[in-house]
């Protein structure tokens, strides 16, 4: 795997105010061949009951798909002899801060764009002969488990299979220790190539599945000493690395970074690429074409634009950002904060799902990293960090008809109660005296109210930005002395009382009435995500660090589900359930997973925690409480990401410059 570059600017004090943007590759352009001997001149394939994919081989060659109702007009085409699967080997650099993220491409050292298209089979059920043809895959015949374990597949599919390859030469020089090197990654025959597989299969009967996967890569790289280096040296600096690689020996080996260039000599980085010929491509690249006055609407939850034609659009859950590119103020936040003030794509919750003007429709599956590159006006392409991809294209003849094929799949909220949409939910901090004050106020002018949301339930304390909330998800009995009186006098009038949590504990050694200490029993408990060295990951938020509960853990759910129970046993109906999008890009999961794609499904899995046990309180609940739809519980997120409609009851539309 290639290097993972992670800077972190948590504490930095005065910050660049106009911070990089997330880079992608640069758009990838290759040519499509074809097998004329394998591959027919034109065919129209079925593919379940619904679907058609027509191959042509006119203008190069392109790939269209039909639904059978509209068999006139297509909902996703491949470019006229241009390659729709290109990939890369490449290095990654992240730079965090305080729930920030930027994700930017580092060294790019192999590219294969150009593809050939050996085969297209149609199979009317799984086919063994296949799954024997392709042991060079990943692990065997790419999807054969999903389609082989899968009732629901509708027959047939249809597999393309070919080669992706880099006929180019490609070369980069480096500067180590006064040394000029080349890298070159020689033509021959050619010099970087890899097979893969893409497979269509139909869904539903509005949705065709597509998966994209890749074999190992094949490719040589070959050092060339440039004319500033003598070949005298050259054979002084290669004995040199033979001596050094045999006194090392098997340590060497075990210990050397697998996939990671070095920087400590440009003889040693072309040696550590020799190392990596077996590695993976890490981004898999799927292009196909757009119209010019094609708009794009989505990508989740998004504040700058509608129509995101022409633009980049990064797929990674963090902070919104305090301005967005409106100044002053997203100078200022920058200043102070390290990227804090955002720009047009950061979201909270971002989706990795489109629809346009012309009703064309997609979505990615899976949590990688992505990146949406639509500056080019005759092609979509999106760049996946993963060595595959799996999605799928909607078919819908208006923008209410692919909304609800989409959420068909990925999941609806719920209906709410009556209560939260009768009247106001006054949001206020300060205490009994406070909120028994206000409501006094509001009652004299007649305001209907549906609840008291009271953030700061939990107590405050001064910290060098002011008053801060203490992370210890109980009631502060100073802050809200007569707590539970309160929560009955308000219920009594049909008010209900909501609170504040997150998935985030901080000590409290110095809060001297609390009743509990959760971070201590979470450390106990190893329910908290850990650092590279398995202790406890404090993550810095604003003045103060935090331990993050591990979701992936399975004694977690129920631990924080008992918290939200002695809440609601009080008498609260509904609360915010914040954050879930700073997870730490090189944080350590008790699952075991690649923490950046658990950064993006975190915050599904904190409202899946709250949603169950919103659903199991109800159906544990007896008599009045059970039926009467004025005690149903409500929760709001901030996060989230694609299936988050699934678990989310309501959504927080931002903290800043609403």
């Amino acid at each position: 795997m290639a290097a993972l570059k992670i800077t972190k600017k948590h504490h930095k004090r005065l910050n660049n105010p106009f911070p990089s943007t997330p880079t992608g590759l640069p758009s990838i352009r290759g040519t499509l061949f074809f097998n004329s001997q394998r591959v027919p001149s034109r065919q129209i394939f079925s593919i379940g009951e619904d679907f058609q994919i027509l191959w042509s081989s006119n203008h190069g060659g392109y790939i269209s798909i039909y639904h059978q109702s509209s068999p006139s007009r297509s909902i996703w085409s491949t470019i006229p002899g241009q390659a729709f699967v290109s990939a890369a080997l490449a290095e990654t650099e992240v730079e965090e801060s305080r729930g920030s993220f930027v994700v930017k491409e580092g060294d790019v050292h192999l590219v294969c764009n150009d593809q050939t298209i050996e085969d297209i089979r149609v199979m009317d059920q799984f086919d063994r002969s296949v799954e024997g043809k392709y042991q060079d895959s990943p692990s065997g015949y790419p999807g054969f488990e999903q389609i082989k374990g899968t009732n629901g597949t509708k027959f047939p599919i249809l597999l393309i299979t070919g080669w992706i390859f880099n006929m180019k030469k490609n070369k980069r020089q480096f500067w180590k220790d006064g040394t000029a090197a080349e890298i070159q990654f020689e033509d021959k025959d050619p010099s970087t190539s890899a097979r893969y597989w893409v497979l269509f299969e139909q869904k539903n009967s509005n949705q065709i599945g597509f998966q994209v996967m890749l074999g190992q890569s094949n490719f040589k790289l070959y050092p060339k000493a440039s004319s500033t280096a003598s070949g005298r040296y050259r054979r002084f600096r290669r004995r040199l690395g033979l001596i050094k690689k045999r006194m090392l020996g098997f340590c060497w080996y075990i210990s050397r970074p697998r996939g990671y260039v070095p920087v400590c000599s440009a003889e040693e980085e072309i040696e550590e690429l020799r190392v990596s010929e077996s590695a993976q491509f890490n981004r898999v690249c799927l292009t196909y074409s757009s119209e010019a006055n094609e708009r794009f609407f989505g990508f989740g939850e998004q504040f700058s634009h509608v129509n995101f034609k022409g633009k980049r659009v990064p797929i990674f859950v963090q902070e919104q950002g305090i301005g967005r590119g409106d100044q002053p103020i997203t100078f200022a936040a920058n200043l102070v904060s390290y990227r804090a003030g955002g720009d047009y794509s950061t979201t909270y919750a971002p989706s990795p799902f489109y629809m346009t003007s012309k009703m064309r429709s997609l979505y990615l599956e899976g949590y990688d990293y992505s990146m949406f590159d639509l500056t080019r006006h005759d092609r979509v392409q999106i760049q996946i960090h993963g060595s595959s991809v799996q999605g799928r294209i909607l078919h819908g003849n208006s923008p209410s008809e692919l909304i609800e094929h989409f959420t068909e799949t990925i999941g609806r909220p719920p209906e709410l109660p009556e209560w939260i949409i009768s009247g106001a939910v006054v949001g206020l901090q300060g205490g009994t005296e406070t909120v028994r004050h206000t409501w006094d106020e509001l009652r004299t002018y007649n305001v209907p109210i549906s609840a008291f949301w009271l953030q700061d339930w939990v107590g405050q304390r001064e910290t060098l930005i002011g008053s801060q909330l203490w992370w210890n998800w109980e009631v502060d009995t100073k802050r809200y002395w007569g707590w539970q009186q309160l929560v009955q006098d308000l219920s009594a009038r049909h008010i209900k009382v909501m609170t504040y949590c997150n998935p985030c504990l901080a000590p409290v050694h110095e809060k001297s009435n609390r009743r509990r200490n959760l971070f201590e029993e979470a450390k106990r408990l190893d329910i908290l995500v850990k650092d590279k060295h398995g202790q406890p990951y404090m993550v810095p938020n604003t003045a103060f660090d935090v331990g993050m509960l591990d979701l992936t853990h399975p004694n977690t759910a129920s631990w924080f589900k008992q918290i939200l129970q002695e809440m609601v046993d009080d008498g609260v109906r509904g609360w915010m359930a914040d954050f879930g999008e700073g997870l730490p890009v090189d944080a350590t999961l008790y699952s075991g997973e690649d923490p950046i794609s658990a950064h993006n499904r975190y915050p599904e899995l904190w409202a899946q925690i709250n949603r169950e046990f919103v659903e199991e309180w109800k159906s544990n609940s007896a008599g009045k409480v059970k039926e009467d739809p004025k005690e149903a519980l409500v929760f709001f997120m901030r996060a989230g990401f694609r299936n988050s409609p699934k678990w989310g009851m309501l959504f927080w539309e931002g903290d800043q410059m609403v």
